[in-house]
This record gives structure tokens, C-alpha cells and sequence, in this order.
């Protein structure tokens, strides 16, 4: 098929390199402008950028789709389809209507649950015991558009958000090409009312560990925000991100210490099983250990 693709981040580098490998002609790719980042604050093309150069295709990196001369250029593509994943901007109706055969958005949850910016750090924050993904003919609503192709995967007991998001990404990419094989023959599903649930963008405020919380709620907390932007605590005023743990047995006031680094919570323990320091790599507590002393008692103060 003669494609556009939109999509920025780390996420959807797999997805483009499966539609090329796919054969398909991938006329134009579309992703999010290059944002000041590092030290030097220099602009940094994203990861789709940078990978669609490498592979010698367009990229245009329009700041809105909402101009007249925006959705000239994007309807002059003449594509038969866009695929569309973690682009970062509302795509107008102009949009959505230019290809032949509509706009298809890979989406990292089992819609109608989670839809919105943060799928994968809600449903593991939520306690969830699967997510997957969507192949969804996009709507002007918010992913309430109708769904072509659905794939669960089981969320494990320590699998992280960063886990996910790989194991996901793989998923969408295989999921998406089979869609485009058989879209003619394909019956899109309405999505039903019953279990819309929002997956807010990730505040950082909400990373602060509270230990008084029951163990399984700082446990999802811990995993769900790994690796970003991190669970934390401080310890001997250091801000420490903690990016792996699972829960158990154990029992002490909140935020006591009761071995290596395992943490009482309001009610139970959680063991943190690997951690990263400022301008550190992450490591396992261990080996963090051997060269961090942690007070009796944590305090996110």
C-alpha cells in the first residue's frame, strides 16, 4: 500500500520498520518537531525521525495539522492509508478523511479501557492483569473509534511499564501489517460504552513513594512508573528512583527498613529489587547497596 506514517517516539520506531520490511511504500513520514533536550539544550530529532532518515524516507515535522496548507500537503500524499502511533498531535477531520482507506491508530491498551496518553502506566498502576493492543480506524473522539484487530497479553506480577512498552511496541508492529493484509476483508467493532476508563498523562508529582500505602498499591506505583519518570524516595536527602520491586511478606511502621531493602508499607512489604542514583545507571539493590546506607526508617521527606 502507498502509506503515510505518523508516530515520534522510541514506541513506534518498530512499528515503521515493519511496514517497510512489509513492502509497503511509506511515502511520507510524519512525526513531532525536534525538541531542545540534554545538557546544551540543542534540538533532538525524535526517534522516528532519525530512524526514517536512516532509511532514506520523507519526513516532514509540521507543528499543527490544523492549517488549510497542512492538510493540502498531507491529502496531496494520495495515500491509501496513514498509521498513526504515539504521534502527539489531534489529527483535524480533513485529516482523518484524506487517505483511500482512513487513518489506523496502534493502540497500547484493550480499548474501551485506558483510553488517552498513559495506557500502559495505568494499567499496570491500576492492578490490571492484562493489556494489549488495538488496531483502531480512528474517529475524531478521543480512540473512540471503531476497533479492527485486538491482541491481550498478560500483565505478570513484576513486569514493569518500560516491559511493556517493548513487548507492546513488537505486538502493534506484527498486529498493524496483519491488519493492512486483510483490511479489505476486515469488520471494524464499535466500541462499547460500558468500561471507558481515561489514562491521564503521567504527573511527576504523583511519583513520590508513600510508604503508609498498602504494599501492593506502592508496589503497582514503583513498577507502573518504571523506568519513567520513576517512583522515588529520598534517602540521606538523595533522590532515589526506584524502578523495580514485588511484593512481600513482612510487617513494621511505614517506611521501616527490615533487611537489605525490603520496606515495610501500611500494610505488608515491598523488596526493592533495583534502584538508580543521580547521574547513576540503574543497578540492582545489591550492588547499590554496597555503597549507599539506608536509614531505619524512609521518608519521602
Amino acid at each position: 500500500m502507498r502509506l503515510i506514517f505518523m508516530g515520534t517516539p522510541d514506541f513506534s520506531v518498530p512499528v515503521l520498520d515493519a511496514l517497510v520490511g512489509a513492502g509497503h511504500d511509506v511515502v511520507a513520514v510524519y512525526c513531532q518537531p525536534p525538541r531542545p533536550a540534554g545538557r546544551g539544550k540543542k534540538d533532538r530529532p525524535s526517534p522516528v525521525q532519525l530512524r526514517a532518515e536512516a532509511l532514506g524516507l520523507s519526513v516532514r515535522c509540521p507543528a499543527s495539522l490544523k492549517g488549510a496548507e497542512a492538510q493540502a500537503d498531507f491529502s496531496g500524499l494520495n495515500a491509501d492509508v496513514a498509521v498513526v502511533v504515539a504521534y502527539g498531535l489531534i489529527l483535524p477531520q480533513a485529516v482523518l478523511d484524506a487517505p483511500k482507506h482512513g487513518c489506523l491508530n496502534i493502540h497500547a491498551s484493550l480499548l474501551p479501557r485506558w483510553r488517552g496518553a498513559a495506557p500502559i502506566h495505568r494499567a499496570v498502576m491500576a492492578g490490571d492483569a492484562q493489556t494489549g493492543v488495538c488496531i483502531m480506524q480512528m474517529a475524531a473522539g478521543l480512540d473512540s473509534g471503531p476497533v479492527l484487530l485486538r491482541e491481550a497479553t498478560q500483565i505478570g506480577p513484576e513486569d514493569t511499564t518500560g516491559d511493556l512498552h517493548d513487548r507492546l511496541s513488537t505486538m502493534g508492529a506484527r498486529l498493524v501489517v496483519q491488519a493492512l493484509a486483510q483490511l479489505p476483508t476486515l469488520t471494524p467493532h464499535p466500541q462499547p460504552d460500558d468500561g471507558v476508563t481515561y489514562a491521564a498523562k503521567i504527573d511527576k508529582a504523583e511519583a513520590r513513594v508513600d510508604w503508609t500505602q498498602p504494599a501492593v498499591q506502592v508496589d503497582r506505583l514503583i513498577r507502573g512508573l518504571s523506568p519513567f519518570p520513576g517512583a522515588w524516595c529520598a534517602v540521606a536527602g538523595e533522590r532515589l528512583k526506584l524502578l523495580r520491586s514485588r511484593v512481600v511478606v513482612g510487617a513494621g511502621a511505614p517506611g521501616q527498613v527490615l533487611g537489605g531493602f525490603t520496606v515495610a508499607c501500611g500494610d505488608g512489604a515491598v523488596a526493592i529489587t533495583q534502584v538508580q542514583r543521580a547521574g547513576k545507571r540503574p543497578m540492582d539493590t545489591t550492588e547499590a547497596l554496597r555503597g549507599l546506607t539506608l536509614p531505619p526508617v524512609l521518608d519521602a521527606d
